[in-house]
């Protein structure tokens, strides 16, 4: 019974190697954007039940459940500067995804991830190597000027201490794309996910106890935080690690950038925020960079 279980297991997760091998590799970057903004939007949802503390651990937890599941890495028999940098990626998920359920807390959707997004920016600018790879910087940055204008950002009505979380997000968000470069070099599979993920587990439980207490035994609460981590971590995670196998880690960086306009736009869908001439500009800016990195990538 379980052999054949793990037979079938292994077929699947096979099945979707396969599968994520056929997709260009742009595509294994944009479609994960769409699935962890649609994941976030139905997170927020739930901050008043769990608070950001429990549904982020909710998240991180299911996601590292449904690894183990669905793909059963080998995780021994690696040296221990691998398992360091394996822990050391799933801290930094971790922090990452609690920096910016805190800045969601606080601030709109589109807001707080146009300003996590000096992260892969950052990474962009540094990797750059050719004047047309700085074009496509140079406009997503416009993007985000005008997503995150000096008036928004100096509106009172803006909490700082959610700004705050949304920059800390951004900065680990660097960090998150380096070193998952490196983690998918280091292990074969989903093996350097299953660590990392089982790290930001352990890391995010005092977390989630003490925001959510007793309401993270609901099981309708359960079923949405496993949907939550469906949408925000197991799919966009396994595809992205793919893709940084695929692509520079500045292209894949410069790709990213149609994260904030995929914000605004499930944070309009979604929650309702309204969207005016300047945020339809600004994704328009950022969607063409991600396309000209996307076109001039494959060339290369």
């Amino acid at each position: 019974m379980f052999s054949g279980g793990r037979s079938i297991v292994g077929k699947g997760a096979l099945r979707a190697r396969e599968m994520a091998g056929a997709v260009p590799p742009t595509g294994l970057v944009v479609l994960p954007i769409f699935s962890v903004q649609l994941g976030a939007a139905i997170a927020k949802g739930l901050f008043d039940s769990l608070g950001p503390g429990g549904t982020v651990f909710l998240r991180i937890a299911f996601a590292a459940l449904a690894v183990l599941v669905l793909w059963r890495p080998g995780l021994r028999g690696y040296a221990g500067r691998e398992y360091l940098l394996a822990a050391l990626f799933g801290l930094t998920l971790a922090g990452m995804n609690l920096s910016i359920y805190m800045a969601f807390d606080r601030i709109p959707l589109g807001i707080a991830v146009t300003l996590e997004f000096i992260g892969p920016l950052t990474v962009s600018v540094a990797g750059s190597r050719r004047i047309l790879d700085l074009l496509w910087v140079v406009l997503a940055a416009a993007g985000i000027l005008l997503l995150a204008p000096l008036g928004v950002l100096g509106d009172t009505n803006l909490d700082p201490v959610g700004v705050g979380f949304a920059l800390v997000a951004g900065s680990l968000w660097a960090c998150y794309i380096l070193l998952s470069t490196r983690t998918g070099r280091a292990f074969p599979g989903m093996a350097g996910l299953a660590i990392a993920l089982f790290v930001g587990t352990v890391a995010l439980l005092p977390v989630g106890v003490v925001s959510a207490g007793a309401a993270m035994l609901d099981p309708g609460l359960l079923l949405a935080g496993l949907a939550v981590a469906l949408l925000s971590s197991v799919v966009p995670y396994s595809l992205e690690l793919e893709a940084l196998r695929r692509l520079p880690a500045r292209v894949f960086g410069v790709l990213m950038s149609l994260e904030p306009a995929v914000a605004a736009l499930v944070g309009f869908l979604v929650l309702g925020e309204q969207l005016g001439p300047r945020a339809l500009s600004a994704m328009a800016l950022v969607t063409l960079a991600a396309a000209g990195a996307s076109r001039f990538a494959g060339s290369r």
